[in-house]
């Protein structure tokens, strides 16, 4: 026989290996697993702007003097200094100008009128759950970072538990209970490791790069975090808070349409807008590239200074600006984000398997723990089923911000402390598959009714489908019931139409049509 080409592996390697996988994933197994799910929807985060919000003015482009009189009209009615302005402008995601301050975020119009406030409380939120798990900003963002390195660690742990891996990476035994399940794990692992190493490493340098830049702050600039990162991304020019007029904002977006054709304007910034200290920036999308923007600066009078590096700087530079799109999926358009979408799914089952896998070992082992089981049901059930119940609170009653929060994490913990009670994760998770499935049937239905009249933005309809698509789904036995049991009233209510008066039920036979009846 052929000698093997794969090594033999340490039976103690591999023992120690599983092990710490499976600690590891006990342990953090329900943070990842709502990053995962929360990762998936963030990374459509603008099409889900647009759907939550359908009504707002929808354009290609606006004219430099529009977006200049929009900004003038905001600042207008600005209770209180703001330290930065921004102007969102028509992208192909989000083709929307929208002016924000420190206070408030207003839509704009094609002639630079502003036309209402924005307001998308449930994308926010789930925003906010993914970046932070809706702790303060800078403790979040460490937790975050932090699970990105567990979820690297799983990652490698998997593979070093598994040395057949690769070779078995076509192997999948259906309908064979544990194995079944292992196999899925296991193979979904293999095909997306690109995706969810890629997803884990770039997150814990999103995450971490805070801490970090704390430690050599204090190490090195005297607690100043600002200078860290000012030779990735710029430093700013020296405060003068002394009064003075607004600075040019038509004035850069046309030199950026001469002299920068080649790039999409993104955002436009002024700092410190109204001082004597004011600058402008315009960040704009270059194609082709990783890299998030690169920031084309401006002073108040409108005259280009330069530009930060981000295109064409030290790598480093060009690498940190790469970040943010290989971990959002926000590069490549639409392509890019359905294959994250399924990516991300795929991370989703691997670890809500995973946990699973380790339980029902525990259980072939004979040390079962059927509340352990009914709990983690809880968890990956009742995320999705809490995130469904936020979204229909904040379509019907308004709710946002840290209402949302409570809401979220207390249906979560009901889901929970419900798997723990009950002990039985069949029934836990199917009961929260299909509220689930209601209330987010029930969201979309609101929504519809909400914005009948406004769904102006083409998503609206489409990302609606999509929504009572994933309700369908969680329904689908329900469904199936109501409409066998929608068949059967049919059925017999053909059948007593059927049955002609004074006749002998019993001769004729109650389902029997009509036309293939005996005559006595």
């Amino acid at each position: 026989m052929a000698k093997s080409i794969w090594p033999k592996a340490s039976s103690v390697r591999v023992a120690r290996a599983l092990k710490g996988h499976g600690a590891v994933g006990l342990a953090v197994g329900a943070l990842i697993y709502i990053l995962s799910i929360t990762g998936v929807l963030s990374v459509f985060n603008h099409e889900l702007q647009r759907w939550e919000q359908p009504g707002a003015p929808e354009l290609a482009a606006i004219a430099p003097e529009a977006a200049a009189r929009a900004v003038a009209a905001v600042l207008a009615d600005e209770p209180s200094p703001t330290s930065h302005l921004f102007v969102h402008l028509p992208t192909p995601d989000l083709p929307r100008v929208i002016v924000s301050t420190d206070t408030r975020a207003v839509f704009v119009d094609g002639d630079g009128a502003l036309a209402g406030p924005e307001a998308h409380p449930w994308t926010q939120f789930v925003l906010d759950l993914h970046y932070y798990l809706t702790l303060p900003s800078t403790a979040g963002l460490i937790v975050v970072g932090a699970l990105g390195v567990m979820l690297l660690a799983l990652a490698l742990s998997g593979f070093m538990a598994h040395p057949r891996i690769f070779r078995d990476a076509f192997t999948f035994r259906k309908g064979a209970g544990r194995l079944t399940t292992a196999d899925l794990h296991n193979r979904l692992a293999v095909w997306t490791a690109p995706f969810h190493v890629s997803s884990a490493l770039t997150g814990a340098m999103l995450g971490l790069a805070t801490i970090l830049g704390f430690a050599i702050a204090a190490q090195h600039y005297d607690g100043d975090v600002e200078a860290v990162f000012e030779p990735i991304f710029g430093a700013e020019p020296a405060a003068d808070d002394r009064p003075a007029p607004l600075a040019e904002i038509a004035t850069p977006l046309r030199a950026m349409a001469a002299d920068h054709a080649g790039v999409i304007p993104n955002y436009l910034i002024v700092h410190e807008p109204g001082t004597a200290g004011q600058h402008v920036t315009v960040l704009a999308l270059h194609g082709r590239r990783l890299i998030f923007g690169e920031y084309y600066n401006f002073d108040a009078a409108g005259r280009f200074t330069g530009t930060t590096g981000l295109a064409d700087g030290t790598i480093g530079q060009q690498i940190a600006a790469s970040t943010y799109q290989v971990h959002f999926g926000s590069y490549g358009g639409l392509p890019v984000k359905l294959a994250y979408l399924v990516f991300g799914v795929a991370l989703s089952v691997i670890v809500a398997s995973g946990v699973s896998l380790y339980l029902t070992r525990r259980r072939a082992q004979g040390h079962a723990a059927p509340r352990l089981e009914g709990a983690w049901a809880g968890v990956v059930w009742g995320a999705p089923a809490a995130l469904a119940l936020a979204l229909l609170a904040s379509v019907v009653g308004g709710l946002e911000g840290g209402g949302l929060v409570a809401l979220f994490w207390t249906a979560l913990a009901m889901a929970v402390a419900a798997g723990l009670t009950l002990g039985d994760r069949a029934a836990v998770a199917r009961a929260l598959r299909e509220g689930g499935g209601c209330v987010l049937a029930a969201a979309v239905v609101a929504h519809a009714a909400v914005w009948w009249t406004a769904f102006d933005s083409p998503v609206a309809p489409v990302l609606s489908g999509a929504l009572a698509i994933v309700a369908a789904l969680a329904l689908w036995r329900p469904i199936g019931w109501c409409a066998a049991g929608a068949a059967r009233a049919v059925r017999a209510v053909r059948a007593v139409a059927a049955v002609r008066p004074g006749r002998d039920d019993k001769a004729v036979g109650v389902l029997t049509p009509p036309g293939n009846r005996q005559r006595p």
